[in-house]
């Protein structure tokens, strides 16, 4: 997944979110240990403070937890990481129906839309 940080919001934001994006995707999984801030500044491009602030906003919501002398880790509480997916999904759904609703797309549409979709996926 690319870093990809646009200059229109701080980037410790940009970054928490590509994290969490990482996390409920699986990229890391419940009990990983995260590469450490080095590595992932790296990773990113960015100074080690930012990434240092990025990681420490998501301790503070106890998605990522510190080993004094290991490292950081992903949380294990699955329910968290599924709540928060969850919650990410709505509101990338919610912000595609409006969307959808601008162009004049109706409900019975956009289900005819996405059927067509699926089915070409297959």
């Amino acid at each position: 997944m690319a870093w990809e940080l646009r200059a229109d919001r701080p980037i410790y934001q940009q970054i928490s979110e590509k994290v969490v994006l990482r996390i409920i995707s699986g990229c890391y999984k419940p009990g990983d240990r995260l590469p450490s801030v080095r590595e992932l500044a790296e990773e990113a491009g960015v100074n080690p403070n930012t990434m240092q602030k990025a990681l420490s906003e998501l301790e503070g919501k106890g998605l990522v937890f510190s080993h004094r002398t290991s490292g950081r880790f992903i949380t294990e509480d699955c329910e968290m990481i599924e709540e928060i997916k969850d919650t990410i999904a709505l509101e990338k759904v919610e912000e595609f129906l409006i969307s959808m609703k601008k162009l004049g797309i109706t409900g019975r549409e956009l289900i005819e839309l996405l059927g067509r979709i699926i089915k070409e996926e297959k």
